[in-house]
């Protein structure tokens, strides 16, 4: 993987139709509100860390980022009638949850490191309920490949029965609020220790990101949410 990564003509193509087309119906739908715009590093690599309570997360933040993302998806929903359609459009990424997929790794750090910002769900997948899970340890092994910042966004609204009370015209409100970047630890331990270090700095993402969240949202890292400066 000496070449930059290099995104699809096709995709280049589509996807500002695709956001366009989301932006539009979840501005019909909800109210949304974007916060910390100023706090994003334009035009440089970086890693988008988001809670993910449900299946209107990645498209919400796919629509209203300022700039092209990359992004990671769960390979089941690809086979899933109109989600499967609108994740190729866009070009995710899919990845099965559970599995160590070193290929889909070297990709993920090939294409950060052509200069290309990457969104990510740290908790491995949706825990629809609005409380955090316990971060995977992933999202630190991919900084410690590529040594990139990592961008904080809390999500909030985008509960289960948000569809349900969009329908009923309630136009919920949901946000979306961006951190300022996170410099994650050098990690110099070996073994299990670097796993132990992995884990801890993955809690580091998750514990900014609790601190953009309101208490409901979380989860298990309550006690230990940092709160922005």
């Amino acid at each position: 993987m000496s070449e930059p990564y290099r995104v699809p003509l096709h995709l280049k193509l589509s996807r500002p139709f695709t956001k366009s087309v989301f932006r539009l119906i979840f501005h019909v739908l909800a109210n949304v509100k974007v916060l910390g715009r100023e706090n994003i590093p334009y035009g440089k690599p970086y890693v988008v860390a988001m809670n993910h309570v449900s299946i209107f997360d990645p498209p919400l933040v796919g629509a209203f980022w300022p700039e092209p993302l990359e992004i990671i998806g769960a390979a089941d929903v690809f086979d899933k009638p109109g989600q499967g359609q609108v994740l190729k459009l866009y070009g995710v990424i899919p990845v099965h949850r559970g599995d160590y997929d070193r290929a889909l790794l070297l990709k993920i750090v090939h294409i950060i490191k052509s200069g290309l910002p990457l969104l990510i769900a740290p908790e491995g997948g949706r825990s629809h309920t609005p409380a955090m899970r316990r971060a995977k340890s992933g999202v630190a092994y991919i900084i410690e490949q590529t040594h990139v910042p990592v961008m904080p966004v809390g999500l909030v609204g985008t509960t289960e029965d948000f569809w349900q009370r969009a329908k009923r015209r309630e136009r919920p409100t949901l946000e979306m609020r961006i951190g300022k970047p996170i410099t994650l630890p050098e990690i110099a331990s070996k073994g299990n220790e670097r796993h132990e270090a992995r884990q801890q700095n993955a809690d580091l993402v998750m514990r900014h990101l609790a601190g953009l969240l309101p208490e409901a949202y979380r989860g298990v890292y309550a006690e230990s949410a940092i709160l922005p400066s």
